[in-house]
Parts: C-alpha cells; sequence; structure tokens
C-alpha cells in the first residue's frame, strides 16, 4: 500500500515542480486569445449551419419534398 503513496507523492512533486517552469500568459494575453477563440468557434458554426441548410434544400428538391 505504501508504494503507490510514494509513487503519487512522487509524481505531485515532479508535475509541481515543471509546471514552475512554464512561461505563463499575462491577463490581457489570455483574454484576446478567449474573445478570438469564441469569435472563430461562432464563424465556423455559422458556416456549417449554412451549408446544413444549403444542403437540405438542395436534397430537399432533388427528393421531390
Amino acid at each position: 500500500m505504501g508504494i503507490w503513496i510514494t509513487k503519487t507523492r512522487h509524481f505531485i512533486n515532479d508535475t509541481l515542480a515543471e509546471l514552475k517552469k512554464c512561461s505563463w500568459p499575462e491577463r490581457s494575453q489570455l483574454f484576446e486569445s478567449t474573445v478570438l477563440v469564441i469569435i472563430t468557434v461562432l464563424m465556423l458554426a455559422s458556416f456549417v449551419a449554412l451549408v446544413d441548410f444549403v444542403s437540405m434544400k438542395i436534397i430537399s428538391y432533388l427528393t421531390g419534398m
């Protein structure tokens, strides 16, 4: 039982040491990136919805529904 506790503690310590080496973005950079991702997702969702709608109309026209 003690070996997995030791391994877990070692893993957590190694993970924390690696996280301290990371460079984290400034708050403004994080905000700008988040806004960019949200805008990109909305644009992609709009495009997919438009293609779906047009495809549905074309298929309905071709099948006579």
